[in-house]
């Protein structure tokens, strides 16, 4: 079955890059992979401190997932599934591109502030004429609405 990849972080575009994928997947069939990428710099700590701290970040990004998976399977009848990696996170979703062949759309979403669309769209912009999928770049501005209209 083809999947939309979604990446879990904390930005606020995240959300619509979410809703966009379990709509998408509901239209045409598809699936939905959640990705969370926990950075390396996190725990640049004593062995014992960054297991912790790393107990404690899967333990965040699974009570995000759950959050969305519940949306998903409740209003679009789509069951989620979750990866987390560890490492730098341009480097962690070509790879899991790379390994997991369902994979159809990686989806991202975009912020409209001053700053840009963020590091994680300006980093994998750069590298989207080499991947094996399309990127799809989410705005945050959307509404529920207008996500509705195009998926």
């Amino acid at each position: 079955m083809r999947k939309f990849l979604v990446v879990l972080d904390d930005t606020r575009e995240c959300l619509n890059a979410m809703r966009f994928a379990a709509m998408r997947a509901h239209n045409t069939g598809a699936g939905v992979e959640i990705l969370s990428v926990i950075p390396p710099d996190e725990f640049n700590h004593w062995i014992g401190v960054g297991d912790i701290m790393r107990a404690e970040a899967r333990e965040r990004i699974e009570a995000h997932f759950n959050v969305f998976a519940k949306w998903m399977r409740d209003k679009q009848d789509i069951d989620p599934t979750l990866v987390i990696r560890e490492g730098v996170p341009e480097e962690q979703i070509l790879t899991h591109i790379t390994e997991d062949k369902e994979i159809g759309v990686l989806v991202l979403g975009a912020n409209s502030g001053k700053g840009g669309p963020g590091p994680l769209v300006t980093a994998m912009t750069k590298s989207a004429g080499n991947m094996p999928v399309p990127l799809t770049i989410v705005p945050v501005e959307l509404s529920k609405e207008q996500l509705e209209a195009i998926t």
